[in-house]
């Protein structure tokens, strides 16, 4: 009887060490998910001028990234950019790989399943990007034509969203990203381009004038901070800083400063 006891009070015992041990670390990985509150890793195409590339230098540079960097300075937060594929952005989402992707992202319906998206901060509508001397004049003059565009992209949406125009295509080509495509259409690989109104601005604006812009009439889409849908702190967060740069100016300066006009919501 005795040993039985001393038994029963020894398993006691390990059971209390390990109920401890399992608060201790419980309590441990709580303390890691705040700390890793105080860093946002950000998901982009980092060969997205301007809103996110890299320069001579070979440093990440573009207006979004002076936008998270502002966010994150003003949020107390350390910002780390990850390069991803555009076309699995909801998935590096998902797969918690990335905190938020900020990079030109539209906001669509589609995506409003599957993102939760801040308030928006930036608009460009789609446009038909061609060469200067092209006999391209609307989407009429796109059958039998090659046209390219990057792959997951609002540009490939509003494409898809007119099937007999896209049906008149000789071939939709489409890329990993819109710098590939610009450079296609500059050698006569492809004859249009459907991009955003900024980036397709930036491009003449380092390029010259050998391209020209076609507004055909695309809806304007804004562009916002994607998250995980139940991120609902974070989004609280960054909509109270972006009304701030943009209540201050912040962001109407630096959509100048990349885009050469206001672009700023």
């Amino acid at each position: 009887m005795k040993w039985e006891k001393l038994a029963a009070a020894a398993m006691a015992a390990v059971m209390t060490a390990a109920f401890v041990t399992g608060c201790g670390g419980q309590q441990q990985n709580k303390q890691t998910d705040n700390a890793s509150k105080d860093k946002i890793v950000i998901g982009l195409d980092d060969n997205f001028p301007p809103f996110g590339f890299h320069d001579e230098s070979g440093e990440l540079v573009g207006f979004d990234i002076d936008m998270a960097k502002e966010a994150g300075k003003r949020l107390g937060m350390t910002v780390e950019f990850k390069p991803i594929d555009w076309d699995s952005k909801e998935t590096e989402l998902k797969s918690k790989k990335i905190d938020a992707i900020w990079n030109g992202l539209s906001i669509t319906p589609e995506r409003e399943k599957n993102i939760l998206f801040s308030r928006p901060y930036e608009n460009g509508p789609q446009i038909l990007l061609v060469l200067d001397n092209s006999p391209i004049q609307s989407k009429a003059d796109l059958a039998g034509k090659v046209v390219g565009t990057q792959q997951g992209s609002t540009g490939l949406e509003a494409i898809q969203s007119e099937p007999e125009v896209m049906n008149s295509f000789k071939e939709l080509k489409q890329y990993s990203d819109n710098v590939t495509s610009f450079m296609d259409l500059e050698v006569g690989r492809i004859d249009a381009v459907v991009v955003a109104k900024t980036s397709a601005g930036y491009f003449m604006k380092k390029n010259g004038a050998k391209f020209r812009i076609i507004d055909v009439g695309y809806p304007d889409i804004p562009s916002g901070v994607g998250m995980r849908k139940d991120d609902t702190e974070l989004k609280a967060k960054l909509d109270k800083v972006l009304e701030d740069m943009h209540n201050d100016g912040t962001s109407t300066k630096l959509s100048e400063k990349w885009f050469g006009i206001d672009v700023s919501m």
